[in-house]
């Protein structure tokens, strides 16, 4: 969100007077039943369609009342008894502050920080994304009862971590477009409710927002500004990269909200793309909820991009172009003036009030007492909870990553550690953990403190004050106690200096002198060094990986506020490490590559090498997906049919590749286009994997299934996830998993137009060590 000027003013005149919930029967609400007048509105008619009483509330809106209600800070309707509301809250990994709808300074001081959202995703656990979403949707509707939230919050983020210098990749589940779909679907289902939905279809718990559409990774990197970034995207890559995330959050997620980002799409604002909006999430996507600009993303298509002549053109074009409300003061200030100049028709405004004024019926604000409703026992009690707590510390153990581990060096034992050094300027960093859009954590459990728990022994001293290093005056002292420790741990990496939202990293490599440090204490320690890193964003270490005096390696994310018990736990083996990397970790070199190229393909005429997993060609410090444990395990295919048939008839053309694809060749292999095809759940089939654990610990192991498709057409991914789970092997067993796959779905892949298309041929599925040759061929049903 930007941090915007004229907007805060507002805010501190209108906040006083928002309702955010009903803590107290003093609350105002609205349509109270005990009012007369209230009686006789239609939209307080809880019998009628959502439709019907949405209409109502239009119809008896005057021009000015109308207007008042496109701002996220919604102005009370006083004669109608619609109290005020603020549509601004954030939830990305725990109730935030940073909207003007959260305030800690009620009767709940504090909410449950679960680890930022890079971290959780490399757990690959869907159970796991799920039951933390329903945990801070349960804070939530807590806080709104106390008068201390909204109920429409802005989460989650789900563009791909494209570039590795994105200061807001920490925020997202990753580069991956699978992964990202899922976290999406799982997340907003779960934070609205999902389990409702069967009794009450159209009712919602909370309102999630899926962010920020489309194609924006960038924040400030050299000459370049989100503001005015114009992201030049061609058809392959927005459809199989940038899309999907936000088509599963809309098509299968049900997300009420859909936030469009600040940047520019092939040179026209996103929020100003009617294309987009209006026609690819409404009509194609059938999406039901409202669209909010990002904060001041109105202002700055005027302002930063010059993209229209006055801020009346822009409040035209957005509202002409489906956007809802504003975030952000230009609805507020210029829509009438657009009106009088003949720039918008109040059809637009009306359009807009019918869906937030929807969301706000779904979300039970006009159906009287919300205290009455279904969530309206949920309060302080329902916060900070031993439950809630328990689950922050599970997602940190599941998410924890263990990238070296010369010697089987860890896990250490108790019995052979009388003392530790703690270095590093993370170690004891209280907020550092917590990542960015973090509030007021239950009890932060630093890595001192959590080690602490393990061996009394501990001498501590940061090396580095801060995480830019700057200075090399601690060293001497850090030097000096790990010459006595049976063994070091240094908390190192990086903190919201470095990596933030308005905040892109030139360098991949630690910050200022960490390195040096990194060394200096590897020379003088007499013990084995655990190196950790607390970053979001990748690092190159490509030093310590080489390095034979540091014998292991963790990255724990900015893991939330029981990370620093997670991670004694790790290191001292009560919990054997799972967690797999979400992201490729690029060497140093890749800050050659310019972060504005949003090609996702690589290109060998110009050098450049691609992004991503799926399409990177140079060197790497660590894999996607990678990540070790204190076992070892092993992978058999089950399924013996390694031939799937795709039946098709007259209605199911199959198309040469010489026919669309390359003109110029006589390539005759054939391939189906997805949506034309009416098959694709038919040819659905489950895949059985065999998982041995050879270790001598229980271990909960995640299971990243790829598929390698044929080159039958330009830009065809390397390789691609299409299925992941995580499960628990007991030490000297196995276990059978299931996969289900979708080969119209994760078998296809995109071509130069953008349309997706299935290949008939050979696609080599792989986990771990062991492939299957899979040979999709075709036959007439007769």
């Amino acid at each position: 969100m930007k941090k915007f000027c004229a907007p805060i003013l507002i805010v501190i005149v209108i906040l006083p007077l928002i309702t955010y919930g009903n803590a107290g029967s003093s609350m105002e609400f609205a349509c109270d039943q005990r009012k007369a007048a209230t009686k006789s509105f239609d939209f307080c008619n809880t019998s009628l369609p959502i439709k019907n009483r949405v209409e109502d509330i239009i119809r008896r809106l005057t021009l000015k009342e109308k207007v008042a209600q496109l701002y996220t800070s919604a102005e009370g309707i006083e004669r109608l008894g619609i109290p005020a509301y603020e549509w601004w809250s954030e939830s990305l990994h725990g109730i935030a502050p940073n909207g003007p709808g959260v305030r800690f300074n009620g009767s709940i001081k504090a909410a449950t920080m679960f680890p930022q959202v890079i971290l959780t995703a490399a757990s690959f656990n869907e159970t796991l994304w799920s039951a933390i979403a329903g945990a801070v949707a349960v804070e939530a509707r807590a806080m709104y009862n106390s008068g201390q939230a909204g109920l429409t919050f802005w989460a989650p983020n789900i563009n791909i971590f494209r570039d590795p210098r994105w200061g807001r990749g920490q925020e997202t589940p990753g580069e991956d477009p699978l992964i990202t779909s899922r976290y999406a679907v799982v997340y907003v289902t779960a934070f609205q409710g999902e389990q409702e939905k069967a009794q009450q279809p159209s009712s919602l718990m909370l309102s999630a927002c899926c962010k920020h559409f489309t194609a924006y990774d960038l924040e400030k990197w050299h000459n370049y500004s989100r503001y005015s970034f114009d992201a030049v995207v061609n058809q392959q890559d927005l459809e199989d990269t940038f899309q999907p995330p936000f088509k599963s959050c809309v098509k299968d997620g049900h997300a009420s909200c859909m936030m469009c980002s600040y940047n520019q799409v092939n040179g026209v604002p996103a929020c100003a793309n009617r294309d987009f909006l209006s026609k690819l999430i409404r009509s194609e996507w059938q999406f039901e909820g409202y669209i909010t600009s990002d904060c001041d993303a109105v202002a700055v298509i005027f302002e930063n991009q010059k993209y229209v002549d006055t801020p009346e053109d822009a409040v035209a074009d957005v509202l002409k172009a489906g956007m809802d409300i504003n975030c952000g003061t230009y609805l507020l200030r210029h829509t009438l003036l657009a009106m009088q100049k003949g720039k918008l028709h109040e059809s637009f405004i009306d359009r807009a009030l019918f869906n937030l004024f929807s969301v706000r019926i779904r979300l039970g604000l006009f159906d009287g007492d919300t205290n009455s409703q279904t969530y309206g026992n949920l309060k302080r009690q329902d916060v900070c909870s031993d439950e809630h707590r328990h689950l922050a510390l599970e997602a940190a153990r599941q998410g924890i990553v263990l990238l070296k581990n010369k010697d089987n060096t860890l896990p250490l034992l108790k019995s052979k550690i009388a003392s530790l050094a703690l270095i590093g300027p993370n170690a004891n960093a209280l907020n550092t953990s917590l990542g960015d859009y973090a509030g007021t954590p239950c009890k932060i459990i630093t890595p001192l403190i959590g080690l602490t728990s393990y061996i009394k022994r501990i001498s501590y001293s940061p090396g580095c004050q801060y995480v830019n290093c700057t200075s090399t005056d601690g060293f001497e002292a850090a030097e000096r106690i790990v010459a006595q420790a049976d063994a070091v741990i240094m908390i190192m990496g990086l903190d919201q200096t470095q990596e933030t939202e308005d905040h892109d990293r030139v360098d991949l490599t630690l910050p200022g002198k960490q390195q040096k440090l990194i060394s200096k204490v590897a020379g003088a320690s007499k013990g084995p060094v655990i190196l950790v890193l607390m970053c979001g964003g990748p690092v190159d270490v490509s030093f310590a990986k080489e390095d034979p005096r540091i014998s292991s390696i963790l990255w724990i994310g900015y893991p939330g506020e029981a990370g620093g018990q997670a991670l004694a736990e790790v290191i001292f083996g009560d919990y054997n490490p799972g967690g797999r990397l979400p992201m490729t970790w690029y060497p140093q070199d890749f800050t050659k590559v310019p972060m504005n190229i949003m090609n996702m393909r690589p290109n060998a005429s110009t050098g450049y090498p691609g992004r991503t997993y799926r399409f990177y060609t140079g060197e790497t410090v660590f894999e996607y997906g990678y990540g070790l444990s204190y076992s070892n395990y092993s992978y058999k295919f089950v399924s013996s049919n390694k031939q799937l048939f795709i039946p098709r008839d007259f209605e199911n053309r199959v198309y040469s590749l010489s026919e669309v694809v390359f003109p110029e060749t006589k390539v005759e292999l054939p391939h189906i286009y997805v949506d034309e095809y009416t098959g694709c759940q038919k040819i659905k089939f489950a895949l059985q994997v065999l998982v041995y654990n050879h270790g001598s610990m229980n271990g909960s192991h995640v299971m990243l299934l790829y598929s390698k498709p044929p080159a039958t057409h330009r830009g065809v991914p390397q390789k691609q996830l299409i299925g992941f789970t995580r499960v628990h092997v007991a030490s000297g067993k196995s276990m059978n998993a299931e996969f289900v796959v979708s080969p119209c779905e994760h078998l296809s892949t995109v071509t130069e137009d953008g349309r997706r298309l299935l290949s008939i041929g050979f696609h080599t599925l792989i986990i771990g060590d062991s492939q299957l040759n899979l040979s999709l061929t075709t036959h007439i049903v007769t």
